[in-house]
């Protein structure tokens, strides 16, 4: 296992670890326009399971990510952007061959921002195995993030559906859904799997349409029903320009829109992820924990960049009291608490 320990002492136990997609994010330096005619990109930490850590990392929680990256300059550029962001790096592994994904978007703000991901033939945190990293210490983090992509495709799934069922729905399990079309054979392989990981999962979290593959049903009230039927004991589905709306079985909670002037609508989702986690291990009410949440991915969708972006908690309650904005002049307006496409 090729890897480098940053972050957390080796001894410490983490309160959350995430498994699961990473790259690097190229984005436009200019918004509005389409790739071919941006003449300038900015580099930053990128995807879901790397963006999660840091901003748990950020409100100072002991976090790791289990991932793999290329052996090329930019696998050692995201190994060390996440040290520095104080993530503990012991279980990103070195892949000899596969190269680090990168992905390049394109920013129409306030809710297109298409995509384009370069992770062919295979993304090396696809090539994850059992192999790669302990799995029984990793069980032991307080919250155990695995992502949906990670289910899309071999050995990635069989490692991933290992981890969760030797975690046993043990202390807080959270299954991202974070669907992309692209990654997958065909929308029913999509249900059949995340079908599987759902099972296993304490929590599971997702936009509208991530919910519909996996219950077939967008009705947010109806989805989250089907999903607790299933065995979560908390269901959040983010709304888009309606909100977010959650619930434990007992208790209902739907978050409003936080307005901001939106810049870049990706990485909104982490930002929501990491906050929610931040919730979570505080043992806050559900109510508190989401309204928290959505004005923490409110905050990053009117900031260019994810990982970078990700707020401290005096920022976030600064947002949710209406005394301070985060800075996005000269962009669009637009609200965030939208999902936000997690990338």
């Amino acid at each position: 296992m090729s890897s480098t320990t940053q972050g957390s002492s080796p001894g410490a136990s983490h309160e959350l670890v995430t498994v699961g997609r990473v790259g690097v994010d190229l984005y436009p330096a200019v918004s509005g326009v389409s790739l071919k005619d941006v003449p300038l990109f900015h580099r930053y930490l990128g995807g879901t399971a790397t963006n999660v850590a840091v901003a748990a990392a950020r409100y100072g929680h002991r976090t790791a990510v289990v991932t793999r990256v290329g052996a090329e300059g930019f696998g050692p550029y995201v190994r060390q952007a996440l040290a520095d962001f104080g993530v503990d790096t012991r279980y990103v592994t070195t892949h000899p061959v596969l190269k680090t994904p990168i992905v390049f978007c394109e920013l129409f703000p306030p809710d297109n921002f298409p995509i384009t991901f370069y992770r062919e033939p295979m993304a090396p945190d696809m090539d994850l195995t059992a192999a790669d990293f302990p799995m029984a210490e990793v069980c032991r983090a307080d919250i155990l993030w695995v992502t949906g992509t990670g289910f899309s495709a071999e050995p990635s799934r069989s490692t991933t559906l290992k981890l969760l069922e030797m975690r046993h729905r043990q202390g807080l399990v959270v299954l991202d859904i974070d669907y992309r079309p692209m990654f997958w054979e065909d929308p029913a392989a999509a249900r059949r799997e995340l079908g599987k990981a759902a099972s296993l999962a304490t929590a599971v979290i997702g936009n509208l349409e991530e919910v519909e593959v996996v219950t077939g049903s967008s009705d947010p009230e109806i989805a989250c029903q089907q999903l607790l039927a299933m065995g979560a004991s908390l269901v959040i589905v983010k709304m888009g320009p309606g909100g977010v709306f959650a619930t434990d079985g007992d208790v209902q909670v739907q978050a409003q829109p936080v307005p901001v002037q939106v810049v870049n609508g990706l990485g909104a989702g982490d930002a929501f992820g990491g906050a929610l986690c931040h919730g979570l291990l505080k043992g806050w009410p559900l109510d508190a924990t989401i309204q928290f949440a959505n004005a923490a991915g409110a905050y990053v969708a009117a900031q260019l960049a994810c990982a970078d972006a990700m707020p401290t908690e005096e920022a976030v309650r600064l947002l949710l009291a209406g005394d301070r904005a985060p800075s996005s002049a000269g962009h669009p307006s637009g609200q965030a608490g939208r999902d936000g496409e997690a990338e």
